[in-house]
């Protein structure tokens, strides 16, 4: 008889008073946009409608404490969007408390059998 090893997997969003905020669609989003300096790229890396992105961006804005992104107005070379710290802070917070919570699960049950 073989012994599988299991491994916990678990996935983690903060909420607030009006429900989800931030998940790791949204952290994915974010990364894009920090990536390529643009929601329109953004979206278009994700296979996601401009503007559903543009809605979870201004969403996020407003129910942060402060904006996570901010446009840039156009001019020569284009607008664009970029992170603000608050969003560069918001993608280290997420994946530093996803590790913190995968490290516990995989310490607690590194030996469960079925």
């Amino acid at each position: 008889m073989s012994t599988k090893k299991y491994k916990i997997e678990v996935r983690i969003w903060i909420e607030e008073s009006e429900g989800p905020f931030l998940g790791i669609g949204k952290i994915w989003l974010l990364e894009n946009i920090q990536k390529t300096g643009s929601i329109t790229n953004a979206a278009k890396e994700m296979k996601m409608a401009y503007r559903q992105a543009w809605q979870l961006v201004q969403e996020m804005n407003q129910r942060a404490e402060t904006p996570l992104v901010e446009k840039l107005l156009g001019g020569k070379g284009g607008g664009g969007a970029r992170l603000t710290e608050a969003g560069k802070n918001a993608i280290a917070t997420f994946y530093e408390i996803e590790k913190r919570i995968n490290d516990f699960t995989q310490q607690e049950f590194q030996n469960i059998n079925f």
